[in-house]
């Protein structure tokens, strides 16, 4: 099946025109790459995010997703891995209605910092449908095998 929906992006202005906007590298790939589109006057330094920090990356678009789907911004595995960086909010959302500039929260879960360049992969941005809820208020709840059980209710393995 390759059904592919239709997201427009935009440039913001300010922004440096020769970064690319989020693209899918791979024909198996779930996710587009998202770049650091930082501001004039650090692109040369690049942005510091100390250890155990978090920063607001700016990626310098926006987009318009189609209602019925949400846009997922999911950590890079390799920076993951390799330098402990990872989105904070994972994954973070972007809503069909939002229509503002697209950031990326980063945390560094390193003791030592880490300097995204300009231009750099930070993230990957899915596509996903949504499915609608209607959260209705009830007296009781049916009963299940779990029950109430908490964060590790189930054991380990």
């Amino acid at each position: 099946m390759d059904q592919k929906v239709c997201v427009r992006i935009s440039r913001l202005p300010g922004f440096d025109d020769g970064i690319a906007l989020p693209e899918v590298t791979t024909p198996g790939s779930a996710g587009a790459d998202i770049r650091a589109n930082l501001p004039a006057d650090t692109r040369h330094c690049g942005l510091v995010i100390p250890g155990f920090a978090r920063r607001l990356v700016p990626t310098g678009f926006a987009m318009a997703i189609p209602q019925g789907y949400e846009g997922q911004i999911r950590s890079r595995s390799g920076l993951a891995l390799k330098n402990g960086l990872a989105v904070l909010n994972s994954p973070g959302t972007v809503d069909s209605d939002y229509r503002g500039p697209v950031g990326v929260i980063l945390v560094n879960l390193n003791e030592r910092e880490f300097t995204v360049g300009h231009g750099d992969r930070i993230a990957q941005l899915v596509i996903a449908p949504v499915v609608g809820a209607r959260l209705l208020e009830v007296e009781d709840l049916e009963e299940t095998e779990r029950g109430a059980g908490g964060f590790g209710s189930t054991g380990i393995d």
